[in-house]
C-alpha cells in the first residue's frame, strides 16, 4: 500500500485503498484469535473487495491475475481463487460492520431526509438454473415494473441520504412487502431512528400504509410518498419527484458502475457478500470524496481504471 503521507494528495483508486485500508486495520485492531494469523488479513480482504468492485472485475480468478500487473505490491499476500472466495463468503458479517463504519465517519451520515425503494438483484435466468441453484427457496420470480419483465432473484431493499450514503439495507426475496422490509430494517436497529428525531423518509406508492405511517410516527420519524390519484396529495407532494429521482441514480450507480446484477453469487453466503461489496465500494467512495473536498460526491471515475 502507499504511504500515509500520500493519502490525500491525488484522488485516484490508490489513495481510496490506502485511507480505507488505514481505516479498517485501525477498527479491527489486533485479531484476538490465537494461533498463527492469515497471511491476508481481513483489513487487506476488505480492502482488496473494494478494489475489485470499484476495477469492475467481476471475475475472482481474472482479479487474482490482474492485481500482480495492475496494483504491484498493493497487498503483501495474494490467495488463490478458492481461498479468495472462501474467505469473502465468511466475511459478510465484517462487511456490514465495515459499511457502517465507514459512512457514519462522514457528515452525511447525519443527513435528516432518507430515501429509499428497492431493486431486482436477478440470480439466474434459464429453468435448469433455477431448479438447481442454491437459492432455490430464497429466491423467487418477481416482477419489476420499471423494465416491464419478471425476473428470478432477490430485491435489495436500501435506505440511504440522497447523496447515495447507505444508512441500511437489506436483501429480500422478489415478492417480499417493501413496508414490511422497511419496518424490519428500521427495527432490527432502533438506534437509528432513535438518534434522529423527526427524521423524513421518502419512498415511493409501493410504501403506502397507514400502519407504517403510525410505526413510524411512534418512533419520531415520518413518511413521505406521493400519493394515489384519487386521493387528496398530501403536503409536500410537489417537491418529491426530483428527490425520487436521487434513489434511481443510486441504483444506477450500483448496477451501471459496480454492476450489481452480475455479480456472479451461487448461494445465500456469496449473494450476499457481493452485494455488500458493492455497497461498500460505493460508501468508501463517498467517504473518500468527501474526506478530500471532490465537487461530486458519489463520483466513482477517479477509481475505475
Amino acid at each position: 500500500m502507499k504511504g500515509v503521507d500520500d493519502l490525500f494528495v491525488t484522488t485516484d483508486i490508490h489513495a481510496l485503498l490506502t485511507a480505507l485500508y488505514v481505516k479498517i486495520d485501525d477498527w479491527l485492531g489486533k485479531p484476538r484469535r490465537t494461533g498463527r494469523p492469515p497471511k491476508l488479513s481481513d483489513a487487506a480482504l476488505i480492502t482488496m473487495a473494494v478494489a475489485q468492485a470499484l476495477l469492475g472485475i467481476r471475475s475472482e480468478a481474472r482479479w487474482l491475475r490482474f492485481l500482480p500487473q495492475h496494483l504491484p505490491g498493493a497487498f503483501p499476500y495474494l490467495p488463490g481463487q478458492s481461498g479468495y472466495n472462501k474467505r469473502l463468503r465468511a466475511a459478510l458479517p465484517l462487511l456490514k460492520k465495515a459499511i457502517r463504519l465507514v459512512a457514519a465517519d462522514t457528515d452525511l451520515w447525519f443527513d435528516d431526509v432518507w430515501v429509499t425503494d428497492s431493486t431486482p438483484v436477478e440470480c439466474g435466468r434459464s429453468r435448469p438454473t433455477v431448479k438447481r441453484s442454491d437459492l432455490a427457496g430464497w429466491a423467487v420470480y418477481g416482477y419489476c415494473s420499471s423494465h416491464s419483465r419478471f425476473f428470478w432473484g432477490l430485491r435489495l431493499h436500501l435506505i440511504c441520504t440522497p447523496s447515495g450514503l447507505p444508512i441500511a439495507w437489506s436483501l429480500a426475496d422478489a415478492k417480499a412487502d417493501e413496508r414490511q422490509v422497511l419496518a424490519a430494517a428500521l427495527e432490527q436497529d432502533p438506534e437509528l431512528l432513535a438518534a434522529r428525531p423527526g427524521q423524513l423518509i421518502i419512498a415511493d406508492k409501493g410504501y403506502v400504509s397507514a400502519e407504517l405511517d403510525h410505526w413510524l410516527a411512534e418512533r419520531g420519524a415520518r413518511l413521505l410518498r406521493p400519493s394515489y390519484r384519487n386521493r387528496t396529495p398530501r403536503p409536500g407532494e410537489h417537491l418529491l419527484k426530483p428527490v425520487r429521482q436521487l434513489i434511481e441514480s443510486v441504483n444506477d450507480t450500483l448496477k451501471g458502475q459496480l454492476d450489481l446484477e452480475l455479480h456472479g453469487g451461487r448461494s445465500i453466503e456469496g449473494v450476499g457478500a457481493r452485494v455488500a461489496q458493492r455497497l461498500l465500494a460505493m460508501t468508501a467512495a463517498i467517504w473518500h470524496n468527501r474526506t478530500t473536498g471532490q465537487p461530486v460526491t458519489r463520483s466513482l471515475t477517479a477509481y475505475d481504471h
